[in-house]
């Protein structure tokens, strides 16, 4: 829909409605409560300015991801233009048009490959879905890291992917696990692979088709291309970025930054020059992508540009990897790298400073 098209659908609907998706628009997903809180309309009023604007297909409805009694209205993909979601099909695959690809992803073709990333795929996944667990399968045995080369390559033939394969991934939770390993695939630079936007929660709440039945795959040979460091931060990186013009973000929860969570690691507390933006506020609470204007709002407010190297990390490197997605993959930035040691590392070193939010180094 162009935004003159927007414009003329609003024309005839009453204030709380223009008011509402205004506030949409500024502010992203939010529930009823968050509305009414925002907009400071009562509830009654709320609710019948949504009904005009889902009668209209401007905003879209889904079950919040934390609570599933409460309902979260976002702009709709529909209204935003860009190809409908205004990210491009090569690295965002939306639930309808994977749905219309379901006899695709069910056959055993290698030019074309769906895998979950869960440990709930028996429970059903959707259909064509092969199973990648992130225990068991991804993660070197013992250790955090990501696999080695070879360890990839088996890992990936054994689900019939070739280095012409296009993958889509999907995962539960917010995507977070998927985005992980979407960016090793990406460090080892697979050409082709993308995310499902709202992985599993999105699709099964909204009652696309899932199964028990699990694929015939023919396995396949996988060769790995030689790592892309740039995507990719180590501890020398980010030591040398504490006296560098490198803008370094923290992810996790305000709680975990300012050492008042326990953390997997001996100390708590977050790495010097940092900045604090949670990894959910780049996802609506029904697991989807925010659009464009809200997804680059908290990194505009911290001041971080595309202009700027910017690194970011979490625990343990797979919900910054989400984060990477969003500003790299999404907005486009050039110049971002997910440090994976992330504070399961940096929280175990002796020698390394450590800052909480009512302290200076220790």
């Amino acid at each position: 829909m162009q935004t003159s098209d927007i414009e003329e659908a609003l024309m005839d609907l009453p204030p709380s409605s223009k008011f509402i998706y205004k506030t949409l628009s500024r502010e992203g997903s939010m529930t009823l409560k968050q509305i009414t809180e925002e907009t400071l309309l009562c509830s009654r009023t709320a609710r019948y300015g949504l009904t005009q604007l889902e009668e209209e297909n401007l905003i879209e409805a889904a079950p919040a991801l934390h609570d599933g009694r409460q309902t979260c209205y976002s702009i709709s993909h529909r209204s935003i233009g860009n190809d409908r979601t205004g990210y491009p099909e090569q690295v965002l695959v939306e639930p309808d048009s994977a749905h219309k690809r379901l006899e695709a992803f069910k056959a055993d073709d290698p030019d074309l490959r769906l895998v979950e990333i869960s440990t709930e795929y028996d429970e059903g996944h959707v259909p064509g879905a092969v199973k990648l667990d992130p225990r068991e399968d991804f993660l070197d045995a013992g250790t955090r890291t990501i696999p080695s080369a070879d360890r990839l390559e088996k890992i990936l033939g054994e689900r019939g992917i070739t280095p012409d394969s296009t993958v889509v991934l999907y995962s539960n939770g917010y995507n977070e696990f998927a985005a992980f390993v979407y960016w090793t695939l990406k460090y080892y630079r697979h050409r082709d692979v993308r995310l499902l936007n709202g992985g599993k929660y999105y699709w099964t709440e909204n009652n696309y088709p899932t199964t028990k039945s699990t694929p015939t795959v023919t396995p396949a040979e996988y060769e790995t291309q030689p790592p892309n460091e740039h995507i990719r931060a180590y501890r020398q990186d980010v030591q040398s970025a504490l006296s560098e013009d490198v803008s370094i973000i923290d992810v996790r929860s305000p709680e975990e930054y300012c050492g008042e969570a326990d953390a997997p690691a001996r100390a708590s507390g977050h790495i010097p020059r940092t900045v604090n933006i949670e990894w959910e506020s780049v996802v609506r609470e029904c697991g989807r992508f925010e659009h464009k204007q809200v997804l680059e709002r908290p990194f505009a407010e911290a001041g971080i540009t595309e202009d700027d190297e910017i690194l970011v990390y979490c625990n343990v490197g797979e919900r910054s990897a989400l984060v990477w997605f969003a500003l790299s993959e999404l907005l486009g930035y050039p110049n971002v790298a997910n440090y994976d040691g992330s504070w399961s590392e940096w929280g175990n070193l002796v020698d390394v400073p450590v800052e909480t939010c009512d302290s200076t180094d220790r």
